[in-house]
């Protein structure tokens, strides 16, 4: 590995006044959620919609499940990527693959042959795993460590704020559409704009090295590292019990989406009401994330404190919200499908299930952004972080990949609920409990940056 020296340690402490600077860890936070905003948020608008828009999800489910399965062993071989090639390389490669999912679906619309949609999923599922090992070092090591809970939620909102956006495109441009039919050719469109947009700007993020926090302290003084030592340190975590523990969470934070997407504003609602219900589930989890931010930050002194409390909110709340789609659930199945309800003519029996949808976003957001604080807390380097997140986001997609094809085998949909809730649950003690042995109250337990002085000739911490 290579290390920043001295002289270019003390040249980046000297301008460190404003939060605006371009080196800052808020303005580079800032950059990586608007990269975000234009490529998965527009993705996670496409495919709020159920079936990527398609009235029949059969192509997209297939091409979800090609795409988890690739992003399940890209995930975990991310982080290992980000720390050899850099941010902007890294970032690049990955936003271009959206572009590239979203005009599948464009070609899908004439040929409706889903090949190139399985094939393009496929494709993505790579770029995904660079991407997100990417904007999760960022996330998780850029911000002071008293303030990640924050700056997470700073990310969050920008990043969902994408799904909104995405999720007007959809109800404006098919707004006439009340019966059953596939989104048109320029929603489709429309989004391959965005992420091509958010393609170009990954070209703005900064090396880890080069950011500087308001204290004069950069991010980490790593240059790079190689493939030897990152294939060595990403087998270690397969046996690392931090990551065993976050495993379950990990496994269950995608597993809900083909449930949620398909299933709730898929089945419940017609095409031009699930792309506003969309608005409203990409808004909730801004809303959902501002709140365990600020939880996670200052609701108490102690970190471990605002960590366990955190968790505990979030499971109440998780279990409030699973017991409500319990109730709706059990009025319906895959042979017995409601009426489809539309915002305008359907009156009040609208407004039950667009808030269960909503709520459904809300929590989203509050887990995963629990769980990124608790990896956060780990660590505070962006290597170290992002190999951890990249284990987080294989994980995560193999668990999706299976997710998307219990859907497609038409699993009955009161035990998708039953398992995305027990997952969901399963996932807090173990959370605590890593809380409990891993999550100091001060920097001293956590795994510092690498100090080029401590170092001897042969690059071992003396």
């Amino acid at each position: 590995m290579g290390f920043e020296g001295d002289e270019e340690s003390a040249a980046n402490q000297v301008s460190t006044k404003s939060r605006f600077r371009y080196n800052s860890p808020l303005v580079q936070v800032t950059l990586i959620g608007l990269v975000c905003f234009c490529c998965p948020g527009m993705f996670n608008a496409l495919s709020g919609m159920g079936g990527g828009g398609q009235v029949n999800p059969t192509a997209a489910n297939n091409a979800n499940t090609a795409l988890y399965t690739t992003f399940a062993i890209f995930g975990i071989l991310g982080g290992g990527i980000y720390n050899i090639l850099g941010p902007r390389l890294t970032l690049a490669a990955g936003c271009s693959t959206y572009v590239l999912y979203a005009g599948s679906f464009l070609y899908y619309n004439h040929k409706q042959h889903q090949s190139f949609a399985i094939v393009a999923g496929a494709v993505l599922g790579i770029g995904a795993g660079f991407l997100w090992a990417g904007e999760g070092a960022i996330m998780t090591s850029y911000p002071p460590p008293r303030r990640k809970g924050t700056y997470i939620s700073l990310f969050w909102s920008i990043f969902n704020m994408g799904g909104v956006i995405g999720g007007l495109i959809p109800f404006i441009l098919n707004y006439k559409r009340t019966e059953a039919a596939s989104v048109n050719d320029g929603t489709y469109i429309g989004f391959m704009c965005f992420m091509m947009a958010g393609t170009l700007l990954s070209l703005a993020i900064l090396p880890p090295s080069k950011v500087v926090r308001d204290d004069g302290t950069s991010c980490t003084h790593i240059k790079y590292s190689k493939v030897s030592t990152e294939a060595v340190e990403i087998g270690k975590l397969f046996f690392n019990w931090k990551m065993l523990l976050i495993a379950p969470a990990a496994w269950a934070s995608n597993f809900f989406y083909s449930y949620q997407f398909n299933n709730v504003n898929g089945v419940l609602f017609n095409l031009r009401t699930r792309g506003l219900n969309n608005v409203f589930y990409w808004g909730a989890q801004m809303v959902g994330s501002i709140g365990i931010g600020y939880i996670l930050d200052f609701s108490f002194q102690s970190r471990r404190k605002r960590g366990f409390f955190g968790i505990g909110i979030v499971a109440v709340l998780g279990t409030a919200i699973w017991a409500g789609g319990l109730a709706k659930q059990v009025g319906y199945k895959h042979n017995d499908l409601p009426t489809k309800l539309d915002f305008k003519d359907s009156g009040s029996d609208f407004a039950g299930p667009f808030v269960l949808y909503f709520s459904y976003g809300l929590l989203d957001s509050m887990f995963q952004s629990m769980v990124y604080w608790v990896i956060g807390a780990l660590a505070d380097d962006s290597e170290i972080l992002s190999r951890y997140v990249g284990f987080y986001k294989g994980v995560q997609s193999a668990g999706a990949a299976v997710a998307w094809q219990v859907d497609a085998h038409k699993v009955p949909l009161l035990t998708q609920l039953i398992v995305n809730w027990s997952l969901t649950t399963v996932s807090y003690p173990l959370l605590a409990i890593l809380v409990m042995l891993a999550v100091k109250d001060d920097q001293k337990g956590e795994e510092p940056s690498i100090n080029p002085a401590s170092m001897d000739n042969n690059n071992k911490p003396v």
